[in-house]
Formats: structure tokens, C-alpha cells, sequence
């Protein structure tokens, strides 16, 4: 017996070292959002849209990375024309100054022409490289801002660019007035030179003080870590030889680094990434070949952010007093839009998140952002509160760049033209059986666009649904039917009152004080805890039964632009 219980104590010994989840919440993937409780005031905002006609036509987006230099972000994404890894590739930039207004990309990294001949298992022939980089950017010590990139090699569509058999890592500066220096290979892999490749080496540059920011990178083990994958498989520079895939790390109070990878894989290192512990499974962690992301954050605390599933949704964060244990699991982004653009190993939902490493930057609001693509398709960012919270009095907001959401101090603007996504806001609230809910409304038009109001539980679901709806018609869900109720007219002001009782599933409608409908909740609640207005239908495509790959378009359509605003609102227990 006491073998057991020594045995027990040192495996409990061994998981309070390492990062480990000890919280007791998991996701339904049946739902897009999990049914996870939402972090307080996060913003969703769409940066990239892809689009056959506009943003270099290309539609597999992917792999975004973040910094944020001299008072703006900056954020790097790879691209292919259909598919992953299907050449030709390439590497874009977008900047803000706010997080929220973002630049159109800029290509900074082009296609790269492949010499004919002999190259991995094949011949190459007419044949471009494509883009895999786990590592984007780099702030040096003299504060020069490196973008960073890597040309890998794939034969076909199955082929694997980060095979340690591409051509090389390249850099560029970002100066300070907006403008790009000349491109340079940073590190070959073993079969490429300076003889065979396209540009320079970065050592034949004049400009001394990038050659010493190289110099000063490629002499940090910590960021050759994140160069794992795309090396050769014997390079002296990785640290860690293994290949432990999308690598990133953060410092514990103690000076101790702690490492991510992929499937939530951890270990921690003494000397700053020369040597590691024993690289495992983060006890109680869920997560599948997605990027996890780990920062300490502005309030002294750690998060984690990354899809908690064996699929990309949702996404989700949780907290950490210590850096080792975390404790909770919160939604940041539970919506999975359609995908319009099929192609080669698209995966639906938000994906592969990246935050800002630590030494590229601190955001003037202290606030936790992250990057991530949409389906492989679209680039967004969150903006996440610190301190993380899951109650309080600020709007969530998912912001699509067709279907923009504005807060100003007197209203909340929900536009949409967006055929395939719609613009949400929504309202956390404690969590009561008997409310009172007050708003006022003001619908742009009547006779287009679609404004949908939810009264939901803690999970997500909805049990009051009103929608403003394209033919100036106020309806409520009834079960499996609609109820109409009343007529709307476009640019008129609505004020609602509702009250409800989850207890007797009774709701009452009063607009523009007077008592309009009184019904029955069309499902059941013990309570409801948000508040969302959504210029869409709810979606529950693709769920955990969908195929993998999506192999088709979906047709091009336009749709006329709806706005509603939003004003004066406010709940009450009873």
C-alpha cells in the first residue's frame, strides 16, 4: 500500500511541474461553441476576407502570426491559390494601428520559382515553392522588426513542405516608415546555397545592424526552436531534435520557460532552450494536431489559448495563476461560418491561433490579442480582456469585414452584407430565472436583412427568439413555427420591455409601452445568463459527423447591406 501511495504522490509531484488542467469543463463539439461560457468583452474582428477577385484572389489563407512594433501590429499570414500546400505560395502582411482598422496585404515574401532539376524524392519541373513557417517575426535587442519566411517544396498535394527537404528561411526588414527592406535567405537546408537560390545571403547585406539582428536571432535557442520543423533534421541549431511540431513558450516567474506544441505537448527548460525535460501530454489538456498558444499575460497570470476538441472549434482559453495549472475553459470564438472556397486539407473553424511573443511587443491596452484563420480561408484577430473574465458588463462582438459591428458610447451598429456571415453582439448577464430586459431598437429598412434576438442559458441555448424579419414582420419561435406579431417600419425606434419567468416558461412583449404578445419560451431554460443580437440564423454546419474536406464553392452572391442599431440596454432580476 504505501508503494501505491508514493507512486500516486510522485506522478501528482510530476503533473504539478509541468502544465496541466486540473478544471472540470469540456466541449460538446456538437455545438460550434462547446457550450463554453464566454470570456467577458472579447472582439472578433475580421482582418482578411478571402475572395477570388480582391486580396490577390487567393482562398487557402492560413498560418498568421503577430507582433505589434512602434505602436502598431503587424500580422503575417501564408497563402496558396486553392489548396494547402498546392504551389504556388506565398507570404502577406496587414498592419493597424488599433487592432480593428487593418491594412489591405502587402506580399512580401512572392512566389519563388524552383530551379528544373532534382529535388527531394522528384524532379521538378515549372514548379514553385510553397510557404511554411511556424515563426513570423522577430524584434532584436537594437529594435529592428524581421519578418520571416520559409520556402518548402511539395511534389503534389499530399507532398510535405516542412519535411526538412525545402530550400530555406528568408528575412526582410520592416522599417519604421511602412517600407519593406530587400529580401535575403537567413538558412538553407543542406541541398541549397547561395549558388542555386534566388537571393542573396543576409551576411553580403551593407546594412550592419540587420546583419547583427540575424546574427543576434540565429544565436537564440529559443527562437530556433520554432524553426524545428522546416530544418534539417540534424541542424545544430535546433535545440531539441524532435519533431514536436509549432512550437511556442513563455517565462515563469522563476525564470523557468515552459514550452507548447501541438496535441498540448509541453516540457520546460533551465537554460533558456538549450536543453529540455521530458517532453508529454499536458495532463487533462484536449487538443488534436491544432496550434496551441501559451503567454503570460499583462496581470501576472498565464493563458492558453487553442480548440479543445478533436476538431477546429471552438475556440477556447484557459487561465493560470502559476503558469502550470489552469483552471478554467472559456470561449473566445464559437462560430464556424460557411465555407465558401473548398481545396486541399481545409479544415472548418477558428484555427492555428498565435498571440504576440514575448520581446515583439506589448499592445498600449495590456490586453491579450490573437490571430487565427477561419476555415483556412479568412485571417482574424481577437482582442481579449485582461484580467480574463467570465461576468461583466461588456459586449462580445464577432465582426466580419462585410458585417461590422461598432460600439460607440450611445449605440451598437450591426451592419451586414455578407451573404454567408452575419454580425452578433452579446451580453453576459447573472444568471436569472425571473428578468426583465430593456433595449431599443432601430431597424434601417424593412424590407431586407434579418435581425435575430436571443435569450439563451449559460450553455447557449436559446429559449426566446425574436427576429425582424425581410418582409416588416416582428416574429417570435414557437416551436417549430413562427409567430407573427407585429408590423415594423424601417428608420422607426423600437423600445422593448420583456419580462419572463423560466419557472412558468411565460414571456411578455411590451414595445413602445404597450403590451404587445404574451407566449411560452419555445424551449426550456433554468435560467438565462446572455443576451445576443445576430443578423443571421443560427448555424450548426459542419457538425462532428461532417466530412473532413470540402471539395466544392459555394456560388458568388450579393445581398443589400441591412443596419441596426442598438440603444439603452439593460437587464434585472425580479
Amino acid at each position: 500500500m504505501k508503494g501505491i501511495i508514493s507512486l500516486f504522490l510522485l506522478l501528482a509531484t510530476s503533473a504539478a511541474a509541468q502544465v496541466h488542467y486540473t478544471g472540470n469543463t469540456l466541449v460538446n463539439v456538437d455545438y460550434h461553441h462547446g457550450q463554453l461560457h464566454p470570456v467577458v468583452g472579447v472582439r472578433n474582428i475580421q482582418v482578411m476576407r478571402a475572395d477570388r477577385n480582391i486580396n490577390h484572389g487567393w482562398t487557402y489563407n492560413h498560418a498568421p502570426m503577430l507582433a505589434y512594433w512602434r505602436n502598431r501590429f503587424y500580422l503575417e499570414y501564408l497563402s496558396d491559390e486553392v489548396g494547402e500546400s498546392v504551389p504556388p505560395g506565398q507570404t502577406l502582411l496587414l498592419t493597424s494601428p488599433d487592432g480593428v482598422t487593418w491594412s489591405s496585404p502587402d506580399v512580401i515574401f512572392p512566389p519563388y520559382k524552383i530551379p528544373d532539376g532534382p529535388v527531394k524524392d522528384g524532379i521538378a519541373h515549372n514548379l514553385y515553392a510553397v510557404m511554411h513557417q511556424r515563426m513570423g517575426f522577430y524584434v532584436s535587442k537594437n529594435d529592428h522588426l524581421l519578418a520571416l519566411g520559409y520556402y518548402g517544396i511539395c511534389l503534389n498535394a499530399k507532398d510535405d513542405p516542412n519535411d526538412g527537404k525545402g530550400i530555406g528561411r528568408v528575412v526582410r526588414e520592416i522599417l519604421p516608415d511602412g517600407k519593406y527592406g530587400p529580401i535575403y535567405f537567413i538558412h538553407y537546408n543542406k541541398a541549397w546555397n547561395v549558388s542555386n537560390t534566388s537571393y542573396p545571403f543576409y551576411t553580403s547585406s551593407k546594412n550592419k545592424e540587420f546583419v547583427a539582428a540575424c546574427n543576434e536571432l540565429l544565436a537564440t535557442p529559443l527562437m530556433m526552436m520554432q524553426w524545428n520543423e522546416e530544418s534539417d533534421r540534424d541542424d545544430p541549431l535546433i535545440p531539441l531534435q524532435k519533431q514536436y511540431k509549432a512550437f511556442c513558450y513563455y517565462h515563469l516567474p522563476d525564470g523557468k520557460v515552459v514550452g507548447l506544441w501541438k496535441n498540448a505537448l509541453t516540457g520546460t527548460s533551465n537554460d533558456e532552450g538549450k536543453t529540455w525535460s521530458a517532453v508529454g501530454r499536458a495532463p487533462g489538456f484536449v487538443n488534436s494536431n491544432a496550434k496551441i498558444w501559451g503567454q503570460r499575460t499583462s496581470d501576472g497570470r498565464f493563458a492558453t489559448v487553442y480548440n479543445p476538441s478533436e476538431y477546429r472549434w471552438p475556440l477556447a482559453l484557459s487561465v493560470s495563476n502559476d503558469g502550470l495549472e489552469y483552471t478554467n475553459l472559456l470561449l473566445v470564438n464559437g462560430e464556424v461560418p460557411p465555407m465558401r472556397y473548398g481545396g486541399n486539407y481545409k479544415s472548418y473553424g477558428p484555427q492555428y491561433v498565435r498571440g504576440i511573443e514575448e520581446g515583439n511587443g506589448i499592445p498600449k491596452d495590456s490586453n491579450l490579442w490573437v490571430t487565427y484563420s477561419m476555415n483556412k480561408e479568412d485571417i482574424w484577430v481577437a482582442m481579449i480582456p485582461v484580467p480574463v473574465k467570465d461576468y461583466g458588463d461588456e459586449w462580445n462582438t464577432y465582426s466580419p469585414l462585410l458585417a461590422p459591428v461598432t460600439i460607440t458610447p450611445d449605440k451598437i451598429t450591426l451592419e451586414d452584407k455578407d451573404p454567408y456571415d452575419y454580425a452578433k453582439a452579446e451580453r453576459i448577464i447573472p444568471a436569472a430565472k425571473k428578468l426583465q430586459v430593456d433595449f431599443t431598437i432601430t431597424p434601417k429598412q424593412d424590407d431586407h436583412g434579418q435581425l435575430q434576438i436571443e435569450l439563451q442559458d449559460g450553455k447557449g441555448a436559446p429559449g426566446l427568439r425574436l427576429i425582424f424579419d425581410a418582409d416588416s414582420i416582428l416574429k417570435t419561435k414557437a416551436g417549430a413555427r413562427y409567430k407573427n406579431f407585429f408590423h415594423y417600419q424601417g428608420d422607426s425606434t423600437y423600445a422593448f420591455h420583456i419580462t419572463l419567468n423560466t419557472f412558468t416558461r411565460f414571456y411578455t412583449i411590451n414595445i413602445n409601452g404597450k403590451d404587445i404578445l404574451t407566449s411560452l419560451l419555445y424551449a426550456p431554460l433554468d435560467a438565462v445568463e446572455r443576451v445576443v443580437f445576430r443578423t443571421g440564423e443560427t448555424r450548426h454546419f459542419p457538425d462532428a459527423d461532417t466530412p473532413a474536406d470540402q471539395t466544392y464553392d459555394l456560388p458568388k452572391a450579393d445581398v443589400q447591406k441591412a443596419v441596426y442599431d442598438i440603444r439603452s440596454f439593460k437587464t434585472a432580476a425580479l
